[in-house]
């Protein structure tokens, strides 16, 4: 079996936001770190690794420095590491995003296509069910658990609160939940092994059934209005009540604005 996983360099918000003139985000100026629900998505498919002993490839589409989850990725497991990069691709929204992460896949032989349900910098959740349109193959989104059954895939898909039992044959694509599992850690051996591998490295000319249309900025439908870091809130009011008096402010207010 062969799994390819999408992963995404995302800013480290606790590092601070940083911003480009026209809106997108300045990716090169800020701490990162690999996207959660990534990183759950490809703990899964290490551990279909484990017990199939499935072939893992991480994807990622980024600036040359996302070689770096690239190499997070394979010091946890992953077997082989691939970065799309060119500076055409620059500034893509999500459409923008899986037409290229489509079309460099469209070089690899798959079984799997594991995505994580939506990335902390956009979280819009749209390029994992892109992808599989772009493919033309089935796609089982908010996974929390998975199981491989001969050439199909069961997956228990979240909904609200309950969940969803959906089989799927494969080829298809899943998009996962952080939820879904707990990520191991790197091994120092892993670490080693990754950093003396080998990283494949694509462009604009890799890239399969795509037109320049569709990519980077001027492929992007969406247009950034206005983007700001997170807004600072005022003090708020301050009161000084002793505890009977504290509790029908309290309530005073919540039924003011009808909370209860």
């Amino acid at each position: 079996m062969k799994i390819v996983v999408c992963i995404k360099q995302v800013p480290d918000t606790k590092g601070g936001v940083k911003f480009n003139p026209d809106g997108t985000l300045d990716r090169a100026a800020m701490l990162t770190i690999m996207n959660p629900d990534d990183k759950a998505g490809l703990e899964a498919a290490l551990r279909l690794k484990d017990q199939y002993g499935a072939e893992v490839t991480a994807i990622t589409m980024g600036l040359p420095k996302a070689e770096e989850v690239l190499r997070e990725a394979m010091a946890m497991g992953a077997d082989k590491g691939i970065l799309v990069t060119d500076r055409v691709l620059g500034g893509a929204d999500t459409w923008a995003t899986s037409q290229t992460l489509a079309g460099a896949i469209r070089n690899l032989d798959y079984d799997l296509i594991i995505t994580g349900r939506q990335a902390i910098d956009g979280d819009t959740a749209q390029v994992g069910p892109q992808i599989s349109e772009h493919l033309d193959i089935p796609v089982i989104s908010y996974a929390q658990n998975i199981k491989v059954e001969g050439d199909s895939v069961i997956v228990e898909r979240q909904y609200d609160d309950r969940y969803h039992v959906v089989k799927a044959q494969m080829p298809c694509l899943i998009t996962a939940l952080a939820e879904l599992n707990e990520p191991r850690y790197m091994t120092p051996g892993g670490i080693f092994d990754a950093y003396d591998a080998e990283i494949t490295v694509w462009g604009r000319a890799n890239l399969i059934d795509v037109e320049d249309s569709n990519l980077g900025l001027k492929g992007s439908p969406t247009q950034i209005a206005k983007a700001s870091d997170k807004v600072r809130k005022g003090a708020g009011e301050k009161v000084t009540l002793d505890p009977t008096e504290s509790v029908d402010y309290i309530m005073d207010k919540l039924v003011t604005r009808h909370v209860i």
